[in-house]
């Protein structure tokens, strides 16, 4: 492959010795060929506009701008761009933002060369790819909020009045005598919800509450 058509790659990493080893790697792949680096977040997005690379190796953790941060602008400005997180983290939460952000690949720092080739080649021609590791992370994550999600869908109307009670500090007693129903039935009602929202404790269920939108404080 000529020069010309091989694939033009941006490296993202604030850390020195992080890129001059992707670049070495890149290089000995006649098809790749690195265009530019960038030390933070910031850096990147600049770069990736003036330099419009195939593909953005990008950390997650930089300076300045983070790399979710700078993964969404990039492709705000740029919709047509390729991004291939190479990271450290692999915390769901994590995954979960760049892929939101609009990566279309996330790869392990440490893995295999031949993993980050590969996964250089899918994503530059309009794939995408997760590790095995991180894909099951990722549906993991996801699976755990549609639950959330479906949970608090099946909340009644009675059992939404209770959660807003239990959000503005009353205690059963006081939640009986608001609802005029016994405080027996708002211990019931009180399992219930916990059941639902997946927490053990009126903290918690306040909590994902007030996250969730479930309730206004």
């Amino acid at each position: 492959m000529t020069a010309e058509k091989a694939i033009r790659i941006l490296i993202a990493d604030d850390h020195p010795v992080v890129r001059e080893g992707l670049a070495g790697m890149i290089a000995t792949q006649p098809d790749m060929r690195v265009v530019g680096e960038a030390v933070n977040g910031q850096e990147a997005i600049q770069q990736a506009q003036m330099l419009r690379p195939d593909l953005i190796l990008m950390d997650l953790q930089m300076p300045n701008v983070d790399g979710a941060a700078a993964i969404r602008e990039i492709r705000r400005s740029m919709p047509e761009s390729r991004v291939l997180v190479v990271t450290a983290f692999d915390t769901d939460e994590r995954i979960l933002h760049a892929v939101e952000a609009g990566a279309q690949g996330y790869l392990l720092k440490g893995s295999p060369k031949e993993d980050l080739f590969r996964a250089i080649r899918v994503v530059a021609e309009g794939g995408s790819l997760l590790q095995p590791s991180i894909a099951a992370k990722l549906l993991n994550r996801v699976g755990q909020l549609l639950k959330q999600e479906d949970s608090s869908e099946r909340l009644t109307d009675r059992e939404t009045e209770v959660l807003g009670l239990l959000v503005k500090g009353l205690r059963n007693k006081e939640i009986a005598e608001a609802l005029i129903i016994s405080e027996r039935t708002v211990k019931f009602h009180v399992g219930i919800i916990f059941q639902k929202l997946s927490v053990t404790n009126r903290a918690e269920a306040v909590s994902k509450a007030l996250q969730n939108g479930l309730i206004r404080p």
